[in-house]
């Protein structure tokens, strides 16, 4: 993934989709054959793309899509992703254990670049590598552990200032590399956080503290084109992405991602004021863009109360509270609540806050069971938007009734009719519900009981059944209702009296 201030680049199935600043697909890939990795240039005008087969890279001109050259790699296999700084595009490569593996770089400004390599002789993993100025970092995989190589590339060959050793640094694994676009600093992700070293002492001088949640580790990490901002991207349990001010490592901000979802090693600045994300859906492995409006802006809070229960199928209200910084009144806002159960997830009717940021969510559960909701300000031109914590509530499944109507009397051999309404307490009776029919004869001290054909109540719990008594007796006929996801198993009895004919 790569991006600018309009549009986003994905590079999947062997083409280059864009999106708009919305994260809308537009209708015009670019096709190539095999795509790999992708880098923008800082003004957005020119995108590259490596190229699996044959091995190259490729120079996109992204105000026509057209492709400008083709710059021949085919002596490197495998080539991992991209870093521009300034005129020089610097490629990682790698291929399989027994295959040497390094990093080469291109001269942009020359009309046919020759690659130069360095850092030759990677054997374990394809290298993480992060350029700016004119410092080029390289994450040197070994055998558990990653030492960071830092290189000052002004000159050709490029000089090794020194190595950040992975004793130090504790990077075992590593997932991701950025550094700011002058070169001074260069961040990695460690375990549960993120760790600034300066590229000319090759000291740690930033630690941005990760997610607290146990087992949680950092996984992807970006810089603002500016160099003003990070952002980190965490994972399992509970994935988020969270913003940094860089010069003090203070949290500005923390997004949570959708339900059931996590990030992956894509995090991208789009230049203005967004950030974008590819995240995973964690039980189909379907990915989607994610986007975060406005980082910069002054953060707000958007909190959601549910009550302590609940009912299925009766008025459920929440109230909420949108604030914004420094006790300013929020006014009118829209607030979208979505809702999640076992049977999914829905969005609520848009509610607006009263001009204190209070507000009130009304629903009707369609059923029983642990439901969680969410609330989200999408902000506006002032204030970042904000999304609230999932607000739980345990609710319970609702007293269903039978009613039933029919004859106190009947005579053997005459047919009756009995007429009743099921109310689950649902709005209408779900289609095909049924109820069992047991009819029951007492003869004397004997109790003869036999199950009749199911009825199947209508959209308003109406039904109906036919029996034609075969002796005579006391009847009951009993019906019962098995319940579903919102309303609770019911019985209820019809008492009728059966006599010889006259």
């Amino acid at each position: 993934m790569a991006a600018d201030s309009d549009r986003v680049y994905l590079s999947a199935e062997g083409r280059i989709r864009i999106a708009d600043a919305r994260g809308t697909l537009t209708d015009a890939p670019i096709d190539l054959s095999e795509t790999g990795y992708l880098a923008i240039t800082p003004d957005g005008t020119r995108l590259y793309a490596t190229l699996r087969n044959p091995t190259a890279v490729v120079e996109i001109d992204t105000a026509d899509f057209t492709v400008l050259r083709r710059m021949d790699l085919s002596a490197y296999s495998c080539l991992g992703q991209p870093s521009l700084a300034g005129d020089h595009l610097w490629v990682a490569y790698w291929c399989g254990r027994g295959e040497k593996g390094g990093v080469l770089g291109l001269d942009l400004s020359a009309a046919a670049p020759e690659p130069v390599v360095i850092a030759e002789g990677v054997y374990y993993d394809t290298p993480h590598i992060a350029a700016g100025g004119s410092t080029l970092v390289v994450g040197m995989p070994g055998a558990g552990k990653a030492d960071l190589m830092v290189y000052d590339v002004s000159t050709t060959p490029a000089t090794l200032r020194g190595t950040i050793d992975s004793a130090t640094s504790h990077y075992g694994y590593l997932r991701d590399l950025a550094i700011t676009p002058d070169g001074s600093m260069v961040i990695a992700p460690v375990e549960d956080r993120y760790e600034g070293w300066d590229t000319t002492s090759l000291t740690k001088i930033r630690t941005f503290a990760g997610e607290p949640a146990p087992g949680a580790f950092a996984k992807a990490v970006a810089v603002s084109p500016d160099g003003e901002h990070l952002a980190g991207g965490s994972a399992s349990p509970g994935s988020t992405i969270a913003l940094y001010d860089t010069a003090t490592a203070e949290r500005t901000h923390t997004y949570n991602t959708p339900f059931y979802t996590e990030v992956t090693t894509s995090v991208a600045f789009t230049g203005s004021n967004d950030v974008v994300s590819l995240t995973v859906e964690m039980t189909t492995g379907r990915l989607y863009l994610w986007r975060l409006d406005n980082v910069f802006l002054p953060s707000t809070t958007l909190t959601l109360t549910p009550p302590s229960t609940g009912t299925a199928y009766e008025p459920l209200t929440l109230t909420g509270r949108l604030t914004l910084p420094d006790g300013a009144t929020p006014g009118t806002q829209p607030i979208v609540v979505t809702r999640s159960y076992e049977g999914g997830q829905t969005t609520l009717p848009s509610v607006t806050t009263a001009d204190d940021g209070t507000f009130t969510v009304s629903d009707i559960p369609p059923a029983g069971g642990w439901f969680s909701y969410k609330a989200l300000w999408e902000g506006d031109s002032n204030y970042r938007g904000s999304i609230s914590d999932w607000a739980s509530v345990t609710l319970a499944k609702h007293e269903s009734s039978i009613t039933l109507s029919g004859p106190a009397e009947a005579v053997v051999g005459e047919e009756i009719r009995v007429t009743g309404k099921l109310d689950t307490g649902a709005e209408s009776i779900a289609p095909g519900a049924s109820l069992t029919v047991k009819r029951a004869i007492r003869i004397d001290d004997r109790i003869v009981s036999t199950f009749l054909p199911e009825v199947t109540a209508a959209a308003d719990g109406s039904f109906a059944f036919t029996d034609t008594p075969p002796r005579a007796g006391k009847y009951i006929y009993q019906l019962t209702w098995a319940g579903d996801g919102g309303s609770l198993k019911v019985r209820a009895q019809h008492l009728m009296l059966v006599g010889e004919a006259q």
